[in-house]
């Protein structure tokens, strides 16, 4: 098939290069767990399909216990994972310590999995699309879509800025920007937005190889060596008008994460407050005023978070910062992604929603969506993913926590 991509902004400019770079089955949504180790299976020969370096490697990751609540959560997980064949386990203190290159911190244990791993989120995007590009895609950066045109109900072409391409057959992979973007077609996709923020260090001796996260702090190591520091508890959703308008959609949302989920105003609260109305398509709108999303990250939420990480890892200690960021993450009610062929528009394929997970499932993602737009098998049943369980009554199911 002929594959054209058009991205407004920059290659990975948002999310696909701003998150921990995380790759893993551990933790996942019951519903999700298929589709992390589809995509792990992906992650192992992509180098070599794609002909670079996504800086993949198979690492290990390791949540850290704390409390005794932490044991019995993971213990919960473990017992609704294990018929996947996962090889998640709960170990003890000792081996905690190893893990993490000798803590200076006694922790009660964690639960590991040794063939989870870690990838450059920088690297990956630039060279799965050099791949793409090899395979015949045409990539089209600066080039936003606004919009598409149906005939008898159908797609029938796919209107940008740049011109009009004919297609019968459009995939929408909007990250954040996806709800805007379905409302201009009169679709309904509840998704908000949520800001991380994360720092990087210069390369470090010593260190755990891995990546491992307890309530306050999340580290992996870097391809160069050095370190990804995050606030793991300490997220913003910044007030907008679809706030308000998925408000019911979110509430068991709010009840489950109300302790790492912060509500409050920001420069993106304004911004959408005068992106309500779709644009005309022949006229530019807020895919073209803003092309990629850079929001003011939050230094002292993760350099707090930095200093806790020194206190158990011995090796950053004398380290300081060399970059902080931020991204704004696309969340749906349920923390599930939608992948899914949107019925209000034939034609149409939506992926989108990743919650966070999206770096770490996304060549499994990719292979369900292409799956859905040539009507091959799916690699896993997609009847998790659909849109429509928004919709059609289906009560909205949290993951507990892990």
């Amino acid at each position: 098939m002929k594959v054209v991509l058009c991205e407004k902004g920059l290659l990975g400019g948002e999310q696909s290069s701003r998150n921990w770079g995380w790759v893993r089955v551990m933790g996942r949504d019951r519903r999700e767990i298929p589709l992390a180790m589809a995509s792990m299976r992906i992650w192992d020969t992509l180098d070599k399909r794609i002909g670079g370096e996504t800086g993949f490697r198979r690492s290990g990751i390791l949540y850290i216990s704390e409390t005794e609540e932490d044991v019995a959560n993971r213990d919960a997980w473990l017992a609704l994972a294990s018929p996947h064949g996962v090889d998640s386990r709960q170990i003890g203190a000792e081996e905690t310590a190893a893990l993490m290159a000798g803590s200076a911190i006694r922790y009660k244990g964690g639960l590991y999995t040794p063939s989870d791993g870690r990838a450059e989120p920088q690297k990956a995007v630039p060279a799965i699309a050099a791949g793409a590009r090899r395979a015949g895609a045409v990539i089209v950066t600066g080039c936003a879509v606004r919009g598409v045109e149906r005939s008898a109900g159908r797609i029938s072409a796919v209107i940008t800025e740049k011109g009009r391409i004919v297609t019968a057959t459009a995939v929408l992979a909007g990250g954040a920007w996806s709800r805007l973007f379905c409302k201009g077609l009169g679709m309904r996709l509840p998704q908000l937005k949520v800001r991380n923020t994360v720092l990087r260090t210069r390369p470090v001796g010593g260190g755990p190889d891995g990546a491992g996260a307890t309530s306050t702090y999340a580290y992996r190591k870097r391809l160069d060596g050095g370190y990804t520091i995050a606030t793991a508890g300490v997220n913003l959703h910044p007030i907008v008008p679809d706030t308000f308008a998925f408000f019911r959609d979110f509430r068991p949302a709010r009840r489950a994460d109300s302790e790492s989920v912060q509500v409050g105003l920001s420069a993106q609260s304004w911004r959408e407050l005068f992106e309500i109305a779709p644009q005309p398509l022949d006229r530019p709108g807020a895919f073209e005023r803003h092309r990629i999303l850079d929001p003011h990250p939050d230094p002292p939420a993760v350099l707090q978070a930095f200093e806790q990480a020194k206190e158990a890892l011995p090796a950053l200690r004398g380290v300081e910062p060399e970059q902080i960021w931020a991204g704004l993450i696309d969340v749906t009610p349920d923390v599930v992604p939608v992948i899914s062929h949107a019925e209000q528009v034939p034609g149409l394929v939506i992926a989108t929603g990743f919650s966070g997970h999206g770096f770490g499932i996304g060549p499994g993602a990719g292979h369900l969506t292409a799956d859905l737009v040539t009507g091959d098998a799916p690699i896993v049943d997609p009847a998790a993913f659909r849109l429509s369980r928004f919709s059609d009554g289906t009560p909205i199911e949290i993951a507990p926590a892990v």
